[in-house]
């Protein structure tokens, strides 16, 4: 996963995933590697989320 993917892009990934695990597109194996990813696109997406908050949680005690 590159270092600089945005939010949205990680979103667009895992939606993809999910899609393709619903329609059983996936075999055994691409299924346990697509689960990985997911975990790690998941895993990205709670860090970023938490990052902004705590970015803008800063900002607002800074402008009281």
């Amino acid at each position: 996963m590159e270092e600089n993917m945005k939010y949205e892009e990680a979103m667009a990934q895992i939606e993809t995933i999910v899609h393709k695990m619903e329609n059983n597109e996936l075999d055994i194996d691409e299924l346990a590697a697509q689960l990985k990813t997911a975990q790690r696109l998941i895993k990205f997406c709670k860090d970023k989320l938490t990052k902004t908050e705590e970015e803008l949680s800063k900002i607002q005690a800074e402008q009281a």
